[in-house]
């Protein structure tokens, strides 16, 4: 396979084909993202991608998923997505599912019925990146949405049938907007209606703003408390009966994943216990992205 820098994937596409259509990310200037900033963004041709096909073909027949990078594959014109997905399917016909990070403006670009087509030629599950709830800290780190726009998008994947999975950024607020920004993230998730939360935690990269403004004491981080206590309001504040929620990142203190109708009460008493001090969390040393 021929990948440009560094490859980012959900977690819970660590088993599936990587296939990597776009260089980079579309967007780019959010302020605590450092995966893309060495990279400037470009869609890959046909025949770089039908390389990596035929690759995956010979030697990828044990993976029955792909996913689609790099930062914002959604972007693709319809007629080029639904030619690649027509591809996908024809040189890999045992794979059940494909998936990709869809951010909102993408999202929202595609019409009800493109959406339902691309679902219908394959395209199973959107990853799309919330962060935060909170208009005010969307605006501070340059997330170029807010709450509004973001479920409107939601509702578009719902709509088409497609799954929805939706992440969240624990410590996005700093100390000052903590609380604010885990409460008002919850309620929007409940609008959004995801099928899937996925709650990951901040770690300033020192190749973003975020991360020059976190060394220069500019922005304040939430420690392993505070960012435990913004879980429990977070997980508090979800009334999402058929998601799963999961947060077992790498970059997590207290690794935790359930389905929100039956598995709330056990999570919060979990996020509790560590409160107390009664579950130990993941060393500083171990956390990574």
């Amino acid at each position: 396979m021929h990948y440009e820098g560094t490859i980012i994937r959900p977690p819970s596409e660590a088993y599936s084909i990587i296939l990597q259509v776009t260089v980079g990310c579309s967007y780019n200037k959010c302020t605590f993202c450092g995966a893309f900033k060495d990279k400037h963004f470009r869609v890959k041709s046909d025949e770089e991608i039908d390389d990596d096909l035929q690759f995956a073909a010979r030697y990828c027949r044990k993976q029955n998923r792909v996913f689609l990078a790099d930062g914002d594959v959604l972007i693709l014109p319809q007629k080029r997505l639904s030619a690649l997905l027509i591809r996908i399917r024809s040189a890999l016909p045992w794979v059940k599912k494909i998936s990709l990070y869809g951010n909102a403006r993408s999202i929202r670009a595609k019409t009800a019925e493109d959406l339902a087509a691309l679902k219908k030629q394959g395209l199973d599950r959107i990853y799309m990146g919330l962060e935060s709830g909170c208009d005010e800290v969307l605006e501070i780190v340059c997330k170029g949405e807010t709450s509004e726009s973001m479920v409107e998008a939601a509702k578009k994947v719902n709509e088409s049938g497609m799954f929805l999975s939706a992440t969240t950024l624990l410590g996005l607020g700093g100390v000052e907007l903590s609380e604010q920004h885990a409460r008002q993230s919850a309620e929007t998730l409940n609008r959004m209606a995801p099928r899937q939360v996925a709650a990951l935690t901040l770690m300033p990269m020192p190749n973003t703003l975020l991360g020059r403004q976190f060394r220069n004491g500019l922005f304040r981080l939430p420690d392993q408390l505070g960012i435990l206590k913004e879980l429990r309001v977070l997980v508090a504040g979800l009334e999402l009966s058929h998601s799963m929620f999961h947060a077992n990142h790498a970059s997590n203190y207290l690794p935790i994943e359930g389905i929100l109708s039956k598995d709330k009460a056990k999570i919060i008493a979990a996020i509790d216990s560590a409160l107390a001090g009664q579950m130990p969390l993941v060393p500083e040393n171990m956390r990574t992205l």
